[in-house]
């Protein structure tokens, strides 16, 4: 687990600025990787912070990752929410839902109160590579995510190998503790079939370290921005 601050908005209500979330960077030595509905910390692709400056760290910041338990403060990583995976394909029409394999996804109980699906910036259909993710922040009208960045390698993708770990926890301030599960829109039958005769490999082990129970993938470092 290490900490992670969140900086903006772009995943308004769901995180708020200034939220200190926990990430679970274990599973990765199972050889998992992230899953559709899941918040992940990921290092930015290429390009996704470009112009975004860094807050200068304050002192308990600058303590807690001297002692590991937060990233370094010059590290620029994103979160956001997985929407679709490799193998699926996504797509989101001015006044309409985002669908991810033909399936429309409910959304309300977690994108930002008065927010579009993508209004703002309608995309698709985009076929999500092996290996990679499509990524959307939960406040859709302040979050410059998948949608936006198109042009660069990848087009809007972020590698597996990128991700840092999954958000399993608010954790500070106190008033704000809260689990991030995922949404239940994402385990609507038929948005997974072709998945659905996988069984994970490291299914063996789960019973060794409960962390594997939360739904997790593959990730690795980082401190999070828009």
């Amino acid at each position: 687990m290490q900490a992670f601050s969140i900086p903006s908005d772009s995943m308004q209500n769901t995180l708020q600025r200034g939220d200190r979330v926990l990430v679970d960077k274990l599973t990765p030595w199972f050889g998992s990787e992230p899953e559709r509905g899941e918040v992940v910390v990921f290092h930015d692709p290429g390009g996704w912070l470009e112009d975004a400056a860094t807050p200068e760290p304050n002192a308990a910041q600058k303590f807690l990752s001297f002692i590991g338990l937060m990233p370094s403060a010059e590290e620029k990583d994103l979160i956001k929410r997985v929407i679709a995976v490799g193998g699926d394909t996504v797509e989101c029409k001015k006044n309409g839902p985002v669908t991810v394999n033909g399936k429309a996804l409910d959304d309300k109980s977690f994108i930002f109160e008065g927010n579009s699906a993508c209004d703002d910036q309608p995309f698709g259909p985009i076929h999500v590579p092996e290996g990679r993710i499509w990524v959307m922040g939960d406040h859709r009208q302040n979050s410059l995510d998948s949608r936006y960045h198109q042009e660069l390698p990848g087009q809007g993708t972020v590698s597996v190998d990128e991700v840092v770990g999954r958000a399993v926890l608010v954790a500070w301030p106190v008033n704000r503790w809260a689990t991030l599960p995922v949404p239940k829109t994402f385990d609507q039958p038929g948005l997974n079939a072709a998945a659905a005769a996988a069984v994970p490999g490291a299914l063996g082990v789960a019973g060794a370290l409960p962390l594997v129970f939360w739904r997790r993938r593959r990730l690795t470092r980082g401190r999070t921005a828009g």
